[in-house]
């Protein structure tokens, strides 16, 4: 079964370790210790932790309601407009997101470096990777 060290469960979870131990602590995550006294999170139970905490999430006000799950909240780091079309990047927390949009919605929008913004995928093609453990 898989498992994750403290960091590598802060890292997925996209908070500091300090945070799950005390999350641990508390009972919130439940957590074992290896055979060096390590505390490990179970796959399992940090998937049911995620699945938990986004049920509980409230919407956020102002945004509208759609069928889109996939909303990373990132800043601009990048625009490049030409006459018809513009290329937008987002950086949220460690993913780089692009889009390209057209050069009318990006100005209609405000688009520009340091903009606070949301990045929405909805897809019906997803590719899932696993990370090379070699």
């Amino acid at each position: 079964m898989t498992s994750f060290r403290i960091s590598e469960a802060a890292a997925l979870l996209g908070v500091s370790a300090d945070t799950v131990r005390r999350w641990v602590d508390s009972g919130r995550l439940a957590a074992t210790r290896d055979g060096h006294g390590h505390r490990r999170v179970a796959g399992a139970d940090l998937a049911g932790f995620l699945r938990a905490q986004a049920r509980l999430r409230e919407p956020d006000p102002g945004v509208r309601v759609s069928s889109a799950r996939n909303r990373m909240r990132g800043i601009v780091t990048e625009v490049v407009r030409d006459t018809v079309m513009a290329q937008v990047e987002i950086q949220a927390g460690p993913f780089r997101l692009v889009s390209l949009m057209s050069r009318e919605a990006a100005d209609e929008l405000g688009l520009e470096i340091g903009v606070v913004a949301e990045a929405v995928v909805k897809s019906t093609n997803v590719v899932v990777e696993l990370p090379d453990h070699g």
